[in-house]
């Protein structure tokens, strides 16, 4: 059994709220060092509730959360993946469940985020435009995957 297979994806619960939250502010400040610290504490309370009210799935290896994916409508609010635990197939295995629920999903990453940036190019997002993100002064990229994309790259 490969490590992939150890990770499972469930959806979000009440009782995860805690330990979510923590690798939402802990990814944050992690990959947007170029973005005040104090930006993403302050929107700390805000989001908390906004988990709760939004489609969020986790995903655990070895029981224990290490991500977690936010999508509204097809619009990936969001994937965070505990800083030790990246790049083992955590972030890639909710976008997989994304990709399989949406022909069409779009989502927003701060320019400076290249690592971030560089995973959605790879599973077939493209860029769609850029533009500052008032609260932070920060340029954003708005990004889209379709399904029709994924059909004609298989030919």
């Amino acid at each position: 059994m490969n490590r992939e297979d150890k990770i499972k994806l469930r959806e979000f619960q009440k009782a995860d709220t805690e330990r979510v939250i923590q690798i939402w502010l802990d990814g944050n400040k992690d990959a947007h060092p170029f973005v005040h610290k104090e930006y993403w504490e302050s929107n700390f309370e805000m989001v908390r509730e906004q988990l709760l009210q939004a489609e969020v799935f986790v995903c655990s290896l070895s029981g224990e959360i290490q991500g977690f994916m936010g999508i509204v409508d097809g619009y990936i609010a969001g994937i965070f993946v505990d800083k030790k635990h990246r790049s083992l197939g955590i972030g890639k295995r909710l976008l997989e469940y994304a990709k399989s629920q949406y022909d069409t999903l779009t989502l927003n990453v701060y320019r400076k985020n290249n690592r971030a940036a560089a995973f959605y190019f790879r599973e077939g997002f493209s860029l769609l435009s850029e533009e500052l993100e008032e609260a932070t002064g920060e340029a954003e990229c708005t990004m889209i995957w379709k399904a029709d994309n994924r059909i004609k790259s298989e030919r």
